[in-house]
């Protein structure tokens, strides 16, 4: 179906993003599971619990604004997860993964940055003022998240990996 206004784009993009929150329910917890570092563990843990929580708030914008949600696939999504399953694979674990992770999950912290910042937007012109809110809490979480992840590259996991390159 054509994209032919802003409410088909606002649904284009929920959609869009309501996949990638999906897709990261499921690929949160090998994440974790491959990081070596504690508060990194922790952090995609905690993460996960937003991430669910993000799914039920795009439901709760769906049903009160009575829209109907696209059956899609987030590409992008799928990519950046595809790079992380890739760095789980190729590199060993201890620290130089989990700065691939740190880096990785950065990444798809700022694709959806990107998407929930756009989306308010729209709800804004669409007049969807609780969408609004729902969606300015999402974005604040995944500001959070970013936030939280560039704290832990910088306050050892990256030191780690820097000893464990000088020591070869």
């Amino acid at each position: 179906m054509p994209i032919k206004s802003f409410e088909d784009l606002f649904i284009e993009e929920l959609s869009d993003i309501y996949s990638a929150e999906k897709q990261l329910t499921k690929a949160l917890p090998k994440v974790a599971k491959a990081a070596s570092n504690e508060d990194l563990k922790k952090a995609v843990s905690d993460h996960l619990e937003e991430t669910e929580n993000q799914v039920k708030r795009i439901e709760k914008i769906v049903k009160e604004e009575n829209l109907t949600l696209k059956r899609k696939k987030c590409a992008a999504m799928e990519g950046l997860i595809s790079e992380a399953d890739e760095a789980i694979s190729s590199i060993e674990q201890g620290p130089l993964l989990d700065v691939a992770l740190i880096m990785g999950a950065q990444k798809v912290e700022h694709y959806e940055i990107s998407a929930y910042g756009s989306l308010i937007e729209l709800a804004k012109l669409l007049g969807y003022d609780a969408a609004v809110d729902l969606l300015d809490e999402t974005l604040g979480e995944e500001k959070g998240a970013d936030s939280k992840l560039n704290d832990i590259a910088v306050s050892g996991v990256n030191e780690d990996a820097q000893e464990m390159r000088a020591s070869l």
